[in-house]
């Protein structure tokens, strides 16, 4: 089940009436160029994750027929701590590892195997986040152990259930985007001992062709993963007149975030996931098909 709602947000007119880029840079991803290089119907719906990582949601909405252009919003680059990330592993001892996306899952692997593989216990968030550690925590040394998922996948929710596994001060390594909140940091309130490290940022993406632009906003859904992919987008839109259209967010931390922005046409899963996230994309796409046919027609 997923929140939606269907209110407008309106945006000032640019100046010209033109779609505008800071670059005219090409994007040359599968589903674009397959929009671009032949005429064709608006897509249906914009997929946004960084570049290589939206061919399983792609895959998924093509089983239901739906058109995709992939239109990559953020991209991630180093932050402050990721060289700190390896000194920090040898030098010290945590009882918990603490990650909460599949990209901190990414880069936090890179700086543990710089640091020579230490043994470590990891707490993940998400069933996408535990797949990044499948390989190393089936291999035969189990120095890396994914030990605790939340009952719910959110930062919150690992933060209030997370166990302690000494009677000392128990401390958690918290590798994190540098824009992630402070949820995990709530795990002080019950006396852990956090050290949060920024191992990597996310960035938008400027070089997007004035015509993918175009594309892209005429869609009546955009699929979002993150509250970053989200203000990138809506940066974007800014420049057009009036865009009112769906926003399909993965979760509820991305969905809550679009309520704060001002949007109301908002539809996201109560778990976070892929299955949910198709069937919030399908939920906005039936309530425009159903506005487009005419005003009479009862929503859901």
């Amino acid at each position: 089940m997923a929140f939606s709602s269907s209110l407008a947000f309106p945006f000032p007119s640019p100046p010209s009436g033109t779609f505008q880029t800071r670059s005219a840079g090409r994007l040359r991803t599968g589903a674009t160029e397959r929009f671009l290089e032949r005429s064709s119907p608006p897509p249906d719906v914009v997929v946004t994750r960084e570049r290589g990582k939206n061919a399983k949601l792609i895959a998924a909405l093509e089983k239901h027929n739906i058109q995709s252009l992939e239109l990559p919003l953020i991209k991630h680059v180093d932050g402050p701590d990721t060289d700190r990330l390896p000194e920090v592993l040898s030098n010290d001892k945590f009882d918990w590892i603490a990650i909460t996306s599949p990209e901190a899952a990414a880069v936090f692997l890179r700086g543990w195997k710089a640091a020579g593989s230490p043994k470590v216990r990891v707490a993940v968030v998400g069933a996408g986040t535990a797949r990044v550690f499948d390989e190393v925590s089936q291999s035969d040394d189990q120095s890396l152990e994914v030990a605790f998922s939340p009952s719910k996948a959110m930062g919150k929710v690992l933060a209030s259930e997370l166990p302690r596994v000494s009677e000392s001060t128990c401390k958690v390594l918290y590798p994190a985007s540098a824009k992630a909140s402070r949820e995990i940091q709530g795990l002080s309130d019950r006396g852990f001992h956090v050290t949060r490290l920024n191992t990597y940022t996310t960035v938008p993406v400027e070089d997007i062709e004035p015509l993918t632009l175009k594309l892209a906003i005429s869609a009546p859904v955009v699929a979002v993963a993150s509250p970053s992919a989200l203000k990138a987008w809506l940066k974007l839109v800014s420049k057009v007149d009036c865009w009112n259209n769906y926003i399909a967010c993965i979760g509820e931390t991305t969905g809550s975030a679009a309520k704060k922005l001002g949007l109301k046409s908002i539809y996201y899963p109560t778990t976070p996931g892929l299955e949910g996230w198709v069937e919030s994309v399908l939920e906005a796409l039936r309530v425009h098909r159903q506005l487009k046919e005419g005003p009479n027609v009862e929503h859901g």
